[in-house]
């Protein structure tokens, strides 16, 4: 089937690991576009209600210093996505087969049900207060971003569009989306927002990503 998003679908000698590396330099910008939107917009809509958030939520509340928590948080972001990305990217090119497509759609579809479960900040992920607030919220969201919704979302959309640099753009500007307005507004944010309709948009965008993914591998698109 050629290339599909991103991802080389065909089997022989031309779809080695070398060439699909070399043709992701003269990928379209729309690719690009795609990749980065997407990844924004499934992100924002994820973290909202998110352990995370609530942690940010949390060490604003501690430390009441906006501007280093905001800092920590996108190095944080930037380091832990890119690893997630850069996981998914690799994948995809050594495993790149319909079976591997296939659970990349199962994978969205997945997260789909996932994000309908609310999420909650247990007491022993709360950071304690032992360094300033960058060092703070960079180690804390490090090590909580860990196996969460928005890591692993990551790792599907790298899988999917094979571009670590735009997914984790993406990635990362959707957290901060989501994220700087909980810093400053705190839990009176939360309370504006109703989180069970977030949850099922983001959950239908997954359920969208899902079977479009699954319907490109089978041929339907």
């Amino acid at each position: 089937m050629g290339e599909t998003n991103g991802v080389d679908l065909s089997s022989g000698p031309g779809g080695g690991f070398d060439s699909r590396w070399n043709r992701a330099a003269a990928r379209p910008r729309g690719l690009f576009m795609e990749a980065i939107l997407t990844s924004t917009a499934v992100v924002a809509l994820a973290e909202i209600g998110d352990k995370t958030q609530l942690l940010a939520i949390l060490l604003a509340t501690r430390f009441n210093r906006p501007l280093p928590i905001i800092f920590g948080i996108l190095v944080a972001t930037l380091a832990n996505h890119a690893l997630a990305a850069l996981l998914g990217a690799q994948a995809a090119a050594f495993l790149d087969s319909h079976v591997f497509r296939y659970a990349v759609g199962a994978s969205f579809l997945a997260m789909a049900m996932w994000t309908l479960i609310p999420d909650k900040l247990d007491d022993e992920e709360a950071p304690k207060p032992r360094f300033g607030a960058f060092l703070t919220t960079l180690v804390a969201f490090f090590l909580v971003e860990m196996g969460d919704k928005t890591q692993v979302a990551t790792i599907a959309l790298g899988a999917q569009y094979q571009s670590v640099l735009w997914v984790t753009a993406g990635t990362t500007l959707g957290m901060m989306i989501a994220n700087v307005p909980a810093i400053f507004l705190g839990n009176e944010l939360l309370k504006r927002v109703n989180l069970a309709t977030v949850r099922r948009i983001t959950a239908a965008l997954f359920l969208v990503i899902g079977l479009w993914v699954i319907a490109q591998t089978a041929g339907w698109l």
